[in-house]
Formats: structure tokens, sequence, C-alpha cells
């Protein structure tokens, strides 16, 4: 059976009241059984996120180095990098294997074998564009438990994969500032050779002039 890599859940920005209109169909959709499938667990996917945005915060360190202009996305990542850190090693602590197998799960469809919470959370995030605070989670919830009761362990968990799914969305992202970066190296790269070029031309020029002058004065 096919689970997929990354659970990235994408759709149009959705105002508190669509959003929980829309959460309340979800939860009707879901169709609940007590284990998750441990090929489903997120800290796998959410290492190679961390790896791929370290990556990119190296990228945007070196090109500050070299005087290279930097994405407005990626002085944010600057900015931001060591919180990530920080979140990234904190989430690996709060969610074991066991403690995920643990949690209900999905038992049909497109995420069978995820966990619901999670489930949630990636819904909630991928309708929102990351924008999330405290009343709209909240509206959130109570619309999906409107449908159907979360555990007190799901409510428990909820901050951890909603942190999960945004540090997801913050990967694909830098998929993005990752490539306007090595676009602008590569113009930066073209425009010195350019110049020197441009220069050595000059120089040789020049040179000639000389050479030339030297050549046929007899003064």
């Amino acid at each position: 059976m096919k689970y997929y890599k990354n659970l990235s859940i994408k759709g149009a920005v959705l105002d508190k009241d669509a959003l929980g209109k829309y959460i309340e169909k979800v939860a009707e959709n879901h169709n609940i059984v007590s284990t998750t499938n441990k090929k489903t667990y997120p800290i796998y996917d959410l290492k190679e996120n961390y790896k791929f945005i370290l990556k990119t915060y190296e990228l945007l360190n070196e090109h500050l180095l070299l005087g290279i202009s930097i994405h407005s996305a990626g002085e944010w990542l600057l900015d931001n990098f060591y919180l990530i850190e920080e979140t990234v090693k904190n989430i690996e602590k709060e969610i074991s294997v066991k403690r995920y197998e643990r949690l209900n799960a999905i038992g049909e469809g497109r995420y069978k074998g995820y966990a619901r919470i999670y489930v949630l959370a990636s819904e909630i995030i991928g309708y929102t564009d990351s924008k999330v605070d405290s009343e709209n989670i909240k509206y959130a919830i109570d619309s999906y438990q409107f449908k159907k009761l979360l555990t007190t362990e799901e409510l428990i968990l909820l901050p951890i994969f909603l942190q999960i799914s945004i540090i997801q969305n913050i990967a694909e992202v830098c998929e993005k500032i990752y490539v306007a970066q090595i676009q602008k190296y590569k113009v930066e790269d073209i425009c010195a050779r350019i110049i020197d070029n441009k220069e050595e031309i000059e120089y040789k020029k020049n040179r000639f002039k000389i050479n030339v002058k030297n050549k046929f004065d007899y003064s």
C-alpha cells in the first residue's frame, strides 16, 4: 500500500467561518481507526525538511558574504532559523514512534494510516496558509468536534502537529528561495565575467596602442 512521503495539504485560504464549515465536512468524511501506520510517522520527513531548510540557510549566509542580494523570504529565514531549529528538536522529543502509533488514525482514503490529528493540523495550516492564531484554531477544533470528538491526547499534541505542518510549508518556501538565490548567483557571475572581459579587452587595446606608438616613434 502506498503512503505519501509528505503530508502537505494545500487549498484556497479560508476565513474563519469558511474554515469552520470546511472542517465540519472533513470530520464527517473521517472514518476513524484506533492505531496509525508507523510508515506515516512524520519525524523522518521532518528531519528531511529541516536538512533542506538548513541547506538554504547556509546558502543565504554564503551569498551575504559574497554581497549577493537576498530574497525577501530569505531574510525572514535568516532571522528565524534558530527558532526553527529549536522547534524541530522539541518535536523530536515529544513524539516517539510508539506514541504516534497509539493515536487514532484515518481508516480509509488518501490519508489512510495517518494520525487523525496530524491530518487535521495539516488541513488547518493548508487552508490558512500557515496564518493561524488561537481564535481560528479553537474555532476549527470546535467545528470538528461538532461532528466527531477528539481525544485528550490528540488535543495535547495538536500544537506539535501544527508546528510539523508549518515546518513542511517553510521547507517548500525554501525550495523557491534556493532556486531564486542560485539564479541570482548565476546572474552575478555572468555580470562579473562580462566586466572582467571588458576590462581585459580594454587592457589589450591600450597595450596594443602603446606598442604601436613605440614601434613608430623615431623621435
